[in-house]
């Protein structure tokens, strides 16, 4: 496909305001990109570049994401776009684990939304990616949390309920789900989803464990099963993912993004 630069200024870029476009220039550790209806990004911030094989901006803008990506990463996008940009609905908080230059993968939530003209028309959408990094919280928080965590860990292999989650957290269901949603930015079904895929990555960059030993390993009824969740979450299948952990330098393994999500020490909170 050959690369064609967008018209510029479009009017997908004049759909958005000064401001926002302002803003998306200071997100350092968040994603931003603007894209067209053919797929074309129009407009992306530095975090994004960084995330690509490319130097510049100028690299990017009137590419798309078969140009910039693996097949299978690029094949995720374009089925999040058909979403937001043919049935006009928004991408909310999208967990997903996205790999860095280099090797190293690490979980970001997504966000799409598309933008319209102002007599409806699509003309393209915003989209952001946000690095999850824990947060502090009070003590009673962070007590009921490291409950949490150690349960998921006890249980990988048949995960818990989220009613099992907050009997060990000593709470209810609706304020585990802020608690967690404070500290990690996940829901709890997300947190013990993270929470087996990390285990899951963690098996296949370091043993040579057989793929569907490890699908059982963290919960999973069958091969199939884990491998399509696997891939929704990573645009790549087990096996890659095995391949780009070993490739990896000795130094800077494919899983070295992949702590457990265990919440800060208690220590630090004084406890």
């Amino acid at each position: 496909m050959p690369h064609r630069p967008p018209l510029a200024p479009s009017p997908l870029l004049r759909a958005l305001t000064p401001a926002l476009l302002t803003l998306a220039e200071d997100l350092t550790g968040t994603m931003f990109c603007v894209k067209d209806t053919e797929g074309q990004y129009v407009l992306v911030n530095d975090a994004f570049v960084r995330r690509t094989n490319e130097r510049s901006r100028r690299g990017v803008v009137g590419r798309t994401a078969v140009q910039l990506f693996d097949p299978l990463l690029a094949a995720r996008y374009d089925a999040q776009d058909r979403t937001v940009l043919t049935e006009g609905r928004e991408l909310r908080r999208e967990l997903e684990l996205i790999r860095r230059p280099g090797g190293t993968p690490g979980w970001y939530l997504t966000s799409k939304s598309p933008v319209r003209a102002e007599d409806g028309t699509v003309l393209g959408l915003v989209s952001i990616s946000q690095a999850l990094r824990g947060q502090d919280a009070d003590p009673e928080t962070i007590a009921s949390l490291h409950r949490v965590a150690d349960l998921v860990r006890e249980r990988i292999a048949a995960p818990p309920s989220v009613a099992d989650l907050a009997t060990a957290a000593g709470c209810s269901a609706a304020t585990l789900d802020r608690r967690l949603r404070r500290v990690f930015g996940l829901s709890p079904q997300q947190y013990v989803l993270r929470a087996r895929v990390d285990h899951a990555a963690a098996l296949l960059g370091g043993t040579d464990l057989p793929v569907a030993e490890i699908a059982g390993a963290v919960g999973f009824y069958d091969q199939a099963s884990f491998t399509r969740t696997f891939g929704r979450l990573t645009g790549e299948t087990p096996a890659q993912f095995r391949r780009a952990a070993r490739d990896a330098d000795a130094g800077q393994p494919a899983t070295a993004g992949l702590p457990w999500p265990t919440p800060p020490a208690r220590d630090t909170m004084g406890t």
